[in-house]
């Protein structure tokens, strides 16, 4: 599945097009941002979460964005569900993200 790359504004209509979501906030400074891009595109073609949206959002062109998850940190991670934010978490764990994906689809 490809990942998701909105501009800005066009956030709340790829939360209103999609049931699940998932959103990825980084910077292009962040290193660590940069060291979850392979693992993230890994979850993306994972069978077990097909039907959930991968979103990139670069948290510094997307205020809106960002304040609506709430990201204080990066990479920061998001889940939506209809639209709602379900949780957010700063993290660079595999294990963390694959757990918000496993709450979204349970």
């Amino acid at each position: 599945m490809d990942i998701l790359q909105p501009q800005p504004g066009e956030f709340d209509a790829v939360l209103k097009g999609n049931k699940n979501v998932i959103v990825k906030f980084y910077a292009d400074w962040c290193g660590s941002c940069k060291l979850f891009s392979p693992k993230y595109r890994r979850l993306a073609a994972d069978p077990r979460f097909e039907g959930i949206a991968f979103v990139d959002v670069n948290a510094e062109n997307d205020q809106a964005a960002r304040a609506l998850a709430g990201v204080d940190n990066l990479p920061f991670f998001a889940t939506f569900k209809n639209g709602v934010l379900v949780e957010g978490t700063a993290t660079a764990k595999e294990e963390s993200v694959v757990a918000m994906l496993e709450r979204l689809t349970a």
